[in-house]
């Protein structure tokens, strides 16, 4: 495994396991199976409403805690500090875990200003290693930078070869912001795993189009979160650090980006709407 260090000084593994969209009942299971393949990077989110399972799979793992490195988001909160401390407590009581390895904003709405400040102080505490923000474009994310006092050290942002992201990259860069996809396959969207760009480079390096996407965004020094169910899947993500592409290869692949996400706009009112009612039950 390789690791990025983050601008706090924390490693943080290039390549882990997210649980969006996998129900409950299954999540346990699945995260067995990804840490039995070998991910130590996991992530899950209080809206995803699975953090109880991932939490039971860690304790039966019987892996060292020091080994894991743990991630979940905050979602949108009534304002005050108060409120993210509590859903921040409820988030730790349904992971059973004492700490945070990295603790995001899931959306750039609300009070993201009084959810800031409480999480600098959970991370002052020591009960998060690392804090940061996710679905935050460059505007939101300098806004954020600007008037506090510590940096976001990490902006989980859909980022596949269709939606690249390398404005918002270079921009991340420039501020000591580490980007982490999210979707990096693209959810199989605009039939990925069938692409005419991608099946050659696949068979010139004996590899799956998923791991040839997989390792043009390591290579982009991108964190990458994927996910599966199926334990052959897993191993086969987790497979992708003895070959590398070469600077042709990965130039080729810009001609893929469209410029726009695959899935929703965080830009769109009535998403910003919809999303900033929202509540989460702690």
């Amino acid at each position: 495994m390789r690791y990025i260090t983050l601008n706090n000084g924390v490693d943080m593994p290039i390549l882990g396991f997210g649980v969006y969209q996998i129900p409950p009942e299954q999540t346990e299971q699945a995260v067995a199976d990804a840490l039995a393949a070998g991910y130590r990077l996991l992530d899950t989110a209080a809206v995803y409403e699975n953090e109880e399972a991932v939490g039971r799979a860690v304790k039966a793992s019987g892996i060292p805690r020091e080994e894991l490195f743990i991630t979940t988001k905050l979602w949108v909160q009534d304002p005050g500090e108060d409120n993210t401390k509590r859903a921040f407590d409820a988030s730790l009581r349904r992971l059973g875990l004492d700490h945070l390895d990295l603790y995001l904003i899931h959306e750039p709405y609300g009070d993201v200003y009084s959810e800031w400040r409480a999480m600098q102080d959970l991370h002052r505490d020591g009960r998060i290693r690392a804090i940061g923000v996710s679905n935050f474009f460059p505007d939101r994310l300098i806004d954020l930078i600007d008037n506090h006092d510590i940096a976001p050290a990490v902006n989980q942002i859909e980022t596949h070869p269709f939606y690249q992201r390398a404005a918002d990259q270079a921009f991340m860069r420039e501020h000591g912001v580490q980007i982490e996809s999210w979707a990096p396959l693209a959810a199989g969207r605009k039939d990925l795993f069938n692409h005419p760009d991608l099946i050659p480079l696949a068979e010139a390096h004996d590899k799956s189009v998923a791991q040839i996407v997989l390792r043009w965004l390591i290579q982009r020094e991108v964190v990458v979160i994927s996910k599966s169910v199926h334990p052959d899947r897993m191993a086969e993500n987790l497979d992708v650090f003895d070959f590398a592409l070469t600077e042709e290869e990965m130039t080729a692949l810009t001609a893929l980006d469209t410029g726009a996400s695959l899935f929703l706009d965080h830009r769109d009112p009535e998403i910003v709407s919809r999303f900033g009612r929202a509540r989460v039950e702690d």
